[in-house]
């Protein structure tokens, strides 16, 4: 039996915030309990208090072997439940995307706890959390990354690539793009692309599937362009999302970035290939860090 307590993947007395991505497939599910985390899935108008609550759930997979854990799926299976009614909506449970875009063995790493001790914070946001600006790093000055990586290094530091779930939020750091004259630069969203998008709810992935995979919180449909920033333009002047790339011969764009008036249009999101390397923004992440903390008492995290 495994259990997700505070996003973690656990195993009898033994945390697993790692599993390959095949073992992620075909889990029976069991409510274990409500924690009061608030998520947003359905867009930035929406009040606090009425936003879907967080339901953890037992996890049981008669398969399991924990030989075979590799990559980081991390299992949050949700329950989303409408305040004041009786809708049940279940978001997505598969964090580890990357095969689509990375069949090379590439994995979604977890947290290494001497590097969350020494995590850079160059600023933080109105909610007290901190944020690592790629560029702005000696170490990093001119280095780019694709998603993957990209999102492995914040991972490996109890952060994350950004998610943008507010419209403030997204505006303060399109600010410090435009600030820093930063031309580009990754997030953490991604359309959904891999085994189980084929739910109803999900359909069509192009303008439903597309969500923030730090946080596991679907994006709102590409045709409600008041509750997202995607562009208007782009390199061939269709808006956002419009994946030219494919349509020209390459690489699907599955993952989100900002660009900066790359195509004389603003700074908003795009679609953009995942092999493509950008500068990076780094977000700190509650369940990482709880996952540190709790099987590293003795570290300051």
């Amino acid at each position: 039996m495994k259990t997700t307590i505070d996003g973690l993947l656990h195993h009898k007395k033994k945390i697993l915030p790692i599993c390959k991505e095949s073992s992620c497939i075909g889990f029976s599910f069991i409510r274990t309990g409500t924690l009061g985390v608030n998520v947003k899935p359905y867009g930035w108008n929406e009040p606090l208090s009425q936003r879907p609550k967080v339901t953890f759930y037992s996890i049981q997979d008669r398969s399991y072997n924990p030989g075979t854990f590799a990559s980081a799926c991390a299992m949050h299976v949700v329950q989303l439940k409408k305040t004041m009614t009786a809708r049940w909506i279940l978001l997505l449970a598969v964090v580890a995307a990357a095969h689509a875009q990375f069949p090379n063995g590439r994995i979604l790493e977890p947290p290494i706890p001497s590097h969350c001790v020494n995590r850079v914070i160059h600023e933080r946001y109105a909610d007290n959390k901190g944020y690592f600006f790629s560029w702005r790093d000696p170490a990093l000055r001119g280095v780019e990354e694709d998603w993957l990586s990209a999102r492995n290094y914040c991972r490996q530091r109890c952060m994350d690539l950004v998610s943008l779930e507010t419209s403030d939020e997204n505006e303060w750091v399109k600010a410090r793009i435009i600030q820093d004259k930063v031309k580009y630069i990754w997030t953490s969203g991604r359309l959904c692309d891999f085994k189980g998008c084929n739910r109803p709810d999900l359909l069509p992935n192009e303008i439903n599937g597309w969500f923030w995979t730090a946080e596991l919180q679907k994006l709102p449909p590409t045709t409600n362009r008041q509750q997202n920033d995607w562009s208007e333009g782009g390199g061939i002047g269709k808006p956002q999302p419009d994946n030219r790339e494919l349509h020209q011969g390459g690489a699907a764009e599955h993952c989100v970035a900002i660009l900066n008036n790359f195509y004389n249009d603003g700074v908003h999101w795009h679609d953009v290939a995942c092999h493509h390397r950008k500068p990076f923004v780094c977000e700190e992440n509650d369940a990482l860090l709880k996952y540190v903390r709790y099987t590293n008492p003795n570290l300051r995290v």
